[in-house]
């Protein structure tokens, strides 16, 4: 029987992770046809095939070189066949409601582009996904500020703070670690766009999901628990590699017009954002 659904897994040395979101998967599944895919990029430690190997129905492809995430999860769609797709990040648990359920749940609309689930901290407190796309002030605000602080007015209205997120609704954007898309939207769209190697390939392939006319759609029909951060961790590199991607989908889709000319201000602020959360981050780890 072919699938409905395909779920790909990029993963990276994510250990216990990946074996625990299989395993939420397999309970969560509900009355729905899956073929899972997990493409590894070049783990060296090994775990990604013992997790695999305990779930004969998902599927390992090793990667010789660590590709990132946007050209992996193109080479996941590629390998599937099913006419949903659900890309999920190897730090995540199904904690409510199922697979079937979330899919049933984004047929109900026309014209879907993405739709995103409920996504909590591994506290249980609700992470904020489904947000705007901000305006500058707001952008540069939320630049600056949010390092220290998210209790900010610029944070909040970028983050929909006011909204319990137990409602289903139409926003901008969704969170990349968990999207469910319709294979013939992703196709209409032409994938994710592999510049965006790590971070901002949500941003982006939600832009063009919008200006085709597809709507993004977050539902708290289904839940999931996100560690974050797994695979790559707070480091300053990771945080640079934020601010480059950030950069990269504001010059391609905000930067238009008279707004060329803030692209050196741009360049400048999401610098300085990166420097200024890792030195939060060692601050933090030197009070800890």
């Amino acid at each position: 029987m072919s699938a409905d659904l395909a779920v790909v897994i990029v993963n990276y040395e994510t250990g216990a992770y990946l074996r625990r979101c299989l395993a939420s998967l397999e309970r969560h599944r509900g009355p729905i046809e899956v073929e899972a895919l997990v493409i590894d990029n070049a783990s060296r430690d090994g775990s990604h095939r013992a997790a695999v190997k305990a779930h004969p129905w998902v599927r390992l492809i090793e990667n010789p070189t660590n590709v990132y995430l946007s050209p992996a999860w193109n080479q996941g769609a590629r390998e599937t066949t099913a006419p949903w797709l659900l890309f999920l990040n190897p730090d995540t648990e199904w904690f409510a409601g199922t697979l079937a359920g979330f899919v049933e749940a984004a047929r109900r609309h026309d014209r879907v582009g993405i739709v995103g689930p409920m996504i909590r901290n591994p506290d249980g407190t609700v992470y904020p996904s489904g947000r705007t796309f901000p305006g500058v002030f707001d952008a540069l605000g939320h630049a600056l500020w949010s390092p220290l602080s998210r209790r900010n007015p610029f944070t909040r209205r970028y983050e929909l703070a006011d909204w319990d997120r137990r409602s289903e609704r139409e926003v901008d954007w969704v969170s990349g670690a968990c999207m469910l898309i319709p294979r013939e939207a992703f196709e209409e769209a032409g994938g994710f766009d592999e510049g965006f190697r790590l971070y901002g390939e949500e941003l982006d392939l939600a832009t063009r999901m919008r200006e085709l006319g597809r709507r993004v759609l977050f539902t708290p029909s289904a839940e999931v628990i996100h560690e974050g951060g797994v695979s790559t961790g707070r480091t300053r590199r990771f945080l640079l590699m934020h601010s480059q991607s950030i950069y990269r989908y504001y010059r391609k889709h905000r930067a238009r017009g008279i707004r060329r000319a803030t692209l050196p201000l741009a360049w400048a602020v999401l610098r300085a954002r990166a420097e200024l959360a890792w030195a939060v981050e060692r601050a933090r780890g030197w009070w800890a």
